[in-house]
């Protein structure tokens, strides 16, 4: 059963899509993700490497720390994904790309030892100091 979830960036110029099912969701709240993005939180799902295809565009990447690689639209600036070399096999992407982010709640927050104090978000969800990666 194909489980297909597309995406893109603002202006267009970025598409992609992945065959996987909407699990495996986490507010991040790392000060990389936030200066890197912009925003207070970045949402992620991370999704099998394999099934994820970039469908228009080319991303530009760009080496936030020394094991993460982030793709955005070089256009509008959108950050679309992440690639982590602590999980070669997977790739985080952002829900705030999909077309359809309402279907994909996160189930925990990651590195909330970096959440802002006075930030209020999902309280019910369950907290990692740190992301664990398995």
């Amino acid at each position: 059963m194909t489980q297909l979830h597309r995406g893109g960036c603002q202006c267009g110029a970025m598409r992609y899509e992945f065959d996987a099912p909407l699990q495996d969701i986490a507010h991040c709240h790392c000060s990389i993700c936030r200066r890197s993005s912009g925003g207070i939180v970045t949402t992620w799902i991370t999704v099998p490497r394999a099934s994820f295809t970039w469908l228009k565009g080319q991303a530009r990447q760009y080496a936030s720390s020394t094991s993460c690689t982030r793709y955005f639209c070089a256009d509008c600036g959108a950050q679309l994904a992440l690639f982590t070399s602590l999980s070669p096999d997977t790739l985080d992407v952002t829900i705030a790309t999909l077309d359809h982010p309402e279907r994909a709640p996160a189930d925990r927050h990651i590195w909330v030892q970096s959440r802002l104090p006075w930030l209020r978000l999902d309280p019910e969800l369950p907290d990692e100091q740190q992301e664990i990666i398995v």
